[in-house]
């Protein structure tokens, strides 16, 4: 293996399975020369891979036939981290759906050895069954890389956790200015499952070419209710505040005023069809202990990097006005 592509590499997952692959190269036989190849619309954005050794970031925009064929060029083995949590159903389709198949086409043409696609838990089988346009896009992009014949591991993880996670972080900043949390789909239940876990089993997926053709289910070891973990965000740093859960219609009204802020939002419409499906373990699956993965548990994780000193609002604030002019 010489060449492993990374796509969404810049990002908060693609941080860790970065980290944990340069890892991993350098402790197995005969990989110590590969590079991880990290391809960024805007290279700066990978800075923070820069000092990694055997990661190169380089300014592609994988959307782009003639950019995906050429960061693929000589590829091994690719990993898809690229997926988008809010956006119209357009922008789902592109992500989810589109580039999927174009990257399945790639990865015939350039010979890519093997597929590493991040997918969603509670995907469905069949598409027409998904409650979202996010789970019915992330449904139809596992179709398409299925019927395409390329080599391919699927890994489906719960909510992830972790230090630059966007999920018990942004919680934590709104607690800070709420004295209650109203919170809709407050009883939907989630498998949280860390960061560098996930990170582990891309790590695996990539090295051990006997998981090629299996479908991975990813969770943490606890199963807990939306409001148990806005309430552990709130412990965590420090701001204990009551959450009042409100109905389904509320919420919506509640999701599309918050879409107005500058920036990801925190729930969309779209995140509360989502929660129909409960975002836990199938059972039905292997999963991270199949992968020899001990999944950490968010209760003792979360604490460690949520009490830490946070940023002002007003530095928040610039930080998501920076996120919505990308």
């Amino acid at each position: 293996m010489k060449r492993i592509v990374v796509l969404g590499g810049t990002g908060f997952v693609g941080r860790s399975v970065c980290e944990q692959l340069q890892s991993a190269l350098q402790t197995h036989t005969g990989l110590a020369a590969a590079r991880i190849v990290v391809p960024s619309r805007r290279r700066e954005r990978g800075k923070h891979l820069f000092p990694l050794p055997q990661v190169d970031v380089v300014a592609a925009d994988v959307h782009q036939d003639p950019d995906l064929a050429a960061v693929l060029r000589d590829a091994d083995v690719v990993v898809n981290l690229i997926a988008i949590l809010h956006g119209s159903p357009q922008a789902f389709e592109q992500v989810h759906v589109m580039l999927p198949q174009r990257l399945a086409a790639a990865c015939r043409a350039a010979g890519v050895q093997r597929l590493v696609h991040i997918s969603a838990l509670g995907v469905p089988d069949e598409a027409a069954r998904a409650p979202s346009h996010y789970l019915r896009t992330k449904a139809l992009g596992e179709a398409a890389l299925k019927a395409s014949g390329v080599p391919l591991v699927i890994l489906r993880p719960s909510v992830i956790f972790g230090e630059h996670d966007r999920f018990l972080n942004l919680f934590a900043q709104l607690l800070r200015l709420a004295p209650v949390m109203p919170l809709a789909g407050a009883h939907a239940r989630f498998q949280p499952v860390w960061v560098e876990d996930v990170a582990r089993a891309v790590v695996r997926a990539v090295t051990d070419p006997t998981l090629v053709g299996q479908t991975f289910e990813l969770g943490g070891p606890q199963v807990l209710t939306l409001a148990d973990l806005v309430r552990l965000a709130g412990r965590a740093s420090g701001h204990p505040r009551p959450v009042l859960p409100v109905p389904m219609a509320v919420g919506r009204v509640q999701a599309a005023v918050l879409a107005c802020l500058p920036g990801e939002p925190p729930m969309s419409p779209d995140n509360l069809d989502s929660m129909k499906v409960d975002n836990v373990l199938s059972g039905r699956l292997p999963g991270l202990h199949e992968l020899g993965i001990e999944p950490a548990s968010v209760t003792l994780i979360a604490p460690t990097y949520l009490g830490q000193q946070t940023p002002s609002l007003a530095r928040q604030l610039d930080a998501w006005r920076m996120r919505a002019r990308r």
